[in-house]
Parts: structure tokens; C-alpha cells; sequence
């Protein structure tokens, strides 16, 4: 008998549909409240890029005297690199004033998008964060941007429901 094929995914392009919250307090990062999301600030329509906010596990060599060959085990934890390139405002009313250096919080990543109002399957990321740096872009050929960098204090809760 053939295995079970993985049901049939409803592809998407994440331009348009992605979506990114700053909360500045969330009791469980593993059940944030609606309310706690909806306290927070949706930076969404002002990235221009973002960087990172992935995990990834180090494998570490488990050999033994039995075997030539060297298995491993999952290691250690860590979080990439993470960054968001922001657009700047002519009159500085921009995420300067939500996420300067050291500002502590929470990254909300919504990779299908935030569905307030409706129970479902959709899902998200929640990385604990600290603003390292809030460096503006020099560049004079594109529109003013400000690159936000983050460290995760913590390991992030992710595929976590979108509440309702």
C-alpha cells in the first residue's frame, strides 16, 4: 500500500498576506491573549524587509565503539539573526518612537496573516525580543529606511493558534 499523500496546500505569495506585530507585553508566549495582540502595534505596512526570525537546532556528533558510522542527536537551540528594514517618515513620526534601542517586547509573526474575529487553524510566531540596534540607512537612492536588529532573549513559541 502507497503512503499517504500530504494533503494538497492552498499556496500563497506572502506579499499582501504576511503580517508583523510589536507587543510590548504578553503574559504566555505560547497563548497570547486577543487582547494582548490587538494592544500591540502592527508594523506590517511599513517593512520593507525583514531578516531571520527563524530557528534552527546544531547537530552534534553521538558516535559510539560499536560503529564506524558517527549518528547524531539534535543540539542546541538558536534563533538567526533577526531584522526588519522599516521606512522612515520626512517628519520623524515613525517606528522610532516604538522601537528604539533596548526597547524589550515581543515579535509577533503571523505568516498567513492575523484573522481577528475568526477561529481557525491559522498560526504564529512569538519571539521574545530586545531592539540591539536602530541604525538608519544611509542610502540615498531609495526611499529613508531604518534597519531594526533584534536579539531572542528566549526561545520563540511558534505555530502557536491565532486566537479568535
Amino acid at each position: 500500500m502507497a503512503a499517504t499523500p500530504l494533503s494538497a496546500t492552498t499556496r500563497y505569495f506572502p506579499v499582501g498576506v504576511r503580517q508583523y506585530y510589536f507587543v510590548t507585553s504578553i503574559a504566555s508566549k505560547t497563548a497570547p491573549t486577543r487582547a494582548e495582540l490587538n494592544a500591540g502595534t502592527d508594523l506590517t505596512g511599513e517593512i520593507v524587509s525583514v531578516t531571520g526570525f527563524t530557528t534552527s537546532s546544531n547537530p552534534v556528533d553521538a558516535p559510539d565503539l560499536k560503529s564506524r558510522f558517527t549518528g547524531q542527536v539534535t543540539g542546541m537551540i538558536t534563533a538567526d539573526a533577526s531584522s526588519m528594514n522599516i521606512y522612515l517618515d520626512e517628519e520623524s513620526v515613525d517606528v522610532r518612537s516604538v522601537l528604539p534601542r533596548d526597547t524589550v517586547g515581543f515579535v509577533v509573526q503571523f505568516p498567513e496573516g492575523d484573522d481577528e474575529g475568526v477561529s481557525g487553524t491559522k498560526t504564529m510566531d512569538v519571539f521574545p525580543v530586545k531592539v540591539s540596534s536602530a541604525s538608519k540607512d544611509t542610502t540615498t537612492t531609495d526611499p529613508g529606511q531604518i534597519v531594526i536588529s533584534f536579539v531572542i532573549t528566549s526561545e520563540p513559541a511558534e505555530n502557536i493558534l491565532v486566537p479568535a
